[in-house]
């Protein structure tokens, strides 16, 4: 098959995943409409219970979104004003964002050239006195380096906790992410590789009293009806999203194989190519989601010009790193040279189960043509 010239290939497209699923879908949806109960139901208890098992973590919690998640794990360790949390300075805001709700400092800590991910060689620099927690981010679907983190973590008496929004599945030394610190927070927003038809997320935890103290914050600061132990936030994930999860759940292995698949093909074709830097292969024992497949090229815009007008869509994650965003510049006046790179360089390629065979072709000779 070959693709029309006046096709677009849409950078992330749900409807073909969507209309494997549909019939599905719809009867989910019918159930709890005729259950006449959509909040804090069985769905919600069910999909907890198997994206626990599907995580091997012993606590799922449930809540609004992932921004929700990573609060709600900050509140419920006790982190707070006057304290320091350890973030880095290449990721969505949503990471900082959750650190300054909980009245907490964010600081930023520099990444790795190579993956974009926290660079544990500078962590030690920034703990002070006032550090409580670190947050490392998994990238684009590829592990932080945990081991390492989590070692820092404990020889200085920090928390950890890993924002695994873009990594439902990936695996770290046989370990699915989430099970390598105190807690985890996931990201169930429509385009993750995991993802429902609204917004929700979710807090997994070996810590049962962890995983207890976040349900009770989420829940208004109640375990019972009109009895509030604490001030707390109205954050729950709903049963007509927990329905569509538990579906889509049943194919989230096959969908980050076929990501994976078309990762490999993306990086197999650009690997010779002098002008793209390509995301570096998964190592021995790792095994990366590819929630997006980021290249970088030193003349990024013009790049991504030349592939709109092939009919290529393409999207930037980040333009604008958190520190340099209007929300934090006067707060921070650190430089992070290899963030700011991240930032200058990196373009998101089309990537996802909705794209054909040849739609990855297509991608692979007009990145070539316009590089």
């Amino acid at each position: 098959m070959s693709i029309p010239s006046e096709e677009t290939i849409p950078f992330l497209s749900l409807k073909p995943e969507i209309k494997t699923q549909k019939n599905q879908l719809i009867n989910a949806f019918l159930s709890v409409l005729d259950s006449g109960f959509f909040v804090r139901g069985a769905e919600v208890e069910a999909f907890e219970s198997e994206f626990a098992a599907y995580s091997h973590a012993p606590n799922c919690v449930g809540v609004a979104n992932g921004l929700d998640a990573l609060s709600l794990i900050l509140r419920a360790m006790g982190i707070g004003q006057g304290d320091e949390v350890l973030v880095p300075a290449h990721t969505f805001i949503a990471t900082w964002l959750a650190v300054s709700q909980c009245g907490a400092t964010p600081v930023g800590v520099d990444v790795e050239l190579e993956t974009g991910n926290m660079n544990p060689e500078l962590i030690e620099q920034s703990i002070t006195a006032k550090s409580k927690a670190i947050i490392p981010v998994h990238l684009y679907g590829r592990p932080a380096n945990m081991l390492q983190i989590c070692s820092i973590a404990s020889r200085h008496g920090l928390k950890v906790i890993e924002d695994a929004a873009q990594a439902h599945g990936a695996m770290c030394q046989d370990k699915y992410v989430g099970m390598f610190s105190d807690a985890a927070a996931f990201s169930f927003y429509p385009g993750k590789n995991l993802g429902a038809f609204g917004d929700g997320g979710a807090v997994v935890t070996k810590d049962d009293k962890l995983a207890a103290n976040v349900r009770l914050l989420a829940n208004y600061g109640s375990r019972e009806k009109y009895h509030h132990i604490c001030q707390g936030v109205n954050s729950r994930l709903d049963e007509m999203q927990a329905a569509f999860l538990r579906i889509r759940l049943t194919r989230l292995e096959a969908l980050n194989e076929r990501r994976n698949e078309i990762a490999q093909r993306y990086s197999e074709a650009f690997s010779e190519h002098p002008s793209l830097q390509i995301p570096i292969a998964s190592e021995l024992g790792m095994f990366q989601v590819w929630h997006l497949y980021v290249i970088r090229h030193k003349d990024r815009d013009t790049l991504q010009k030349k592939l709109q007008s092939f009919g290529i869509e393409t999207q930037i994650h980040y333009p604008i790193a958190p520190y340099q965003s209007e929300a934090y510049l006067s707060q921070c006046d650190q430089l992070f040279p290899v963030a700011e790179a991240w930032s200058l360089t990196c373009l998101s390629l089309p990537m996802g189960p909705h794209l054909s065979d040849e739609q990855v072709r297509h991608v692979i000779r007009k990145v070539l043509d316009a590089a």
